[in-house]
């Protein structure tokens, strides 16, 4: 297993030197300024690899830009609507740059209008640091009380509501202020204020769009994109949603092993395949994690390992991003599991037989809390969950 380490460009307050003395092997980066739909130039491709490969200093960091996350996908692809086959083929052209420029390994996600949905980015644990938690009776009253999205209430039991409209009357105005702000945070491009106008016109955009259409929507993406990835040697990976269970409306096509199945039996080749995260699959009580990686192991191209307590029961639930090696999420398990599948490639003589993986997430602790880097990760608490990573992987190494 080979680790890794995300970073946001040098706008990131966790520099590749904090990368480099973390003890990390590669960067996971993204061109995050590049607007969706718009093609990934050779130039600011370059551009990233040297800023992964010399730090502000000149000097050289001995990293490289090995994963990239991610390689977005548009609203109009995942509608198909507006200039949606414009946006395919620069996204084909973006995978013929990344490709002249030896970089292999893409993930991306096909979740419609949020990228991940928070209602707490800095939740205060026992132990005094912070952490990113979903409160599902908060959401309940961000999407009926703030948000106000038509048809919401028939979504949620009675008892729900009941207790989102309690919640509501009695939170301070500033907690309404940052419960949206948090909600609102996962919107592409969102730069922490409240966007509820451009929320709403993005929901409206999926009113028609149920499960099935947006399964197939992805499948057409595929289609026409998979060949393309095989033919110049790349691994896509998609990401699960997260949380893995239906928001505001949406729908979800990519939160349990039925999904993937689906996904992957449609467009059969070893150029599609999955991002595993843990703690997104996590958040679900139905997914069987380890037996995931044994029965879909050979489509896995990319591991996020994190962990999150589920805090109630059912689907959809209330969870917090946990510890690396605490929370619901048996993650010595997990890594038996991946280094077994490392193993099997390697006596099948797979290219690929090193699978990377990064410590997603991370708690804030000690001097992150002061740092302010991007919600979810700090430098020491990553830093923390890679250490206990590694030591789970060495020591399952020679008993696989």
């Amino acid at each position: 297993m080979r680790q890794t380490w995300r970073w946001f460009g040098p706008v990131d307050k966790v520099t590749i030197r904090d990368a480099r003395q973390a003890g990390v092997e590669g960067i996971v980066s993204a061109l995050h300024h590049v607007p969706y739909g718009e093609v990934w130039t050779d130039a600011e491709i370059a551009r990233r690899q040297r800023e992964v490969a010399y730090d502000s200093f000149g000097d050289p960091t001995l990293l490289a830009w090995e994963v990239i996350e991610s390689l977005p996908i548009s609203e109009e692809i995942k509608t198909q609507t507006g200039p949606w086959r414009e946006h395919i083929a620069n996204y084909i052209q973006s995978l013929e740059n990344l490709a002249k420029a030896g970089l292999q390994v893409i993930c991306y996600n096909f979740m419609p209008v949020l990228d991940w949905t928070r209602t707490d980015l800095a939740w205060r644990v026992p132990h005094g640091g912070t952490t990113m938690r979903f409160e599902l009776v908060d959401f309940i009253a961000y999407d009926l009380f703030i948000l106000r999205r038509g048809g919401a209430a028939e979504e949620y039991p009675d008892e729900l509501r009941a207790e989102a409209q309690s919640r509501f009357a009695n939170m301070p105005a500033e907690r309404r202020l940052q419960l949206s702000r948090n909600v609102n945070a996962g919107l592409p491009g969102a730069a922490g204020q409240p966007s509820l106008d451009d929320l709403k016109v993005q929901l409206a955009r999926y009113g028609a769009i149920d499960e099935e259409r947006l399964r197939g929507h992805l499948i057409d993406f595929l289609t026409e994109v998979v060949p393309h990835a095989e033919r110049l040697g790349l691994r896509l990976c998609c990401h699960p949603d997260d949380p893995p269970f239906p928001l505001l409306g949406l729908p979800r096509i990519m939160s349990t092993e039925a999904h993937y199945v689906a996904v992957l039996g449609a467009v059969e080749s070893p150029a599609s395949g999955i991002t595993f995260c843990t703690g997104s699959l996590g958040a679900r009580e139905d997914n069987d994690l380890p037996g995931m990686v044994e029965r879909l192991g050979s489509r896995i191209h990319f591991a996020h390992l994190r962990n999150v307590k589920r805090e109630t029961r059912g689907i959809p639930c209330s969870f917090h991003e946990d510890e690396h090696l605490s929370g619901d999420t048996n993650m010595v398990a997990i890594v038996a599991a991946l280094l077994r599948e490392e193993e099997r490639r390697r006596a099948v003589g797979r290219s690929d037989s090193i699978i990377p993986y990064r410590p997603d997430h991370g708690q804030d602790i000690l001097n992150d809390l002061e740092r302010g880097a991007q919600p979810g990760y700090p430098a020491i608490g990553r830093l923390k969950g890679l250490a206990e990573l590694r030591g789970v992987a060495a020591a399952l190494a020679d008993r696989v």
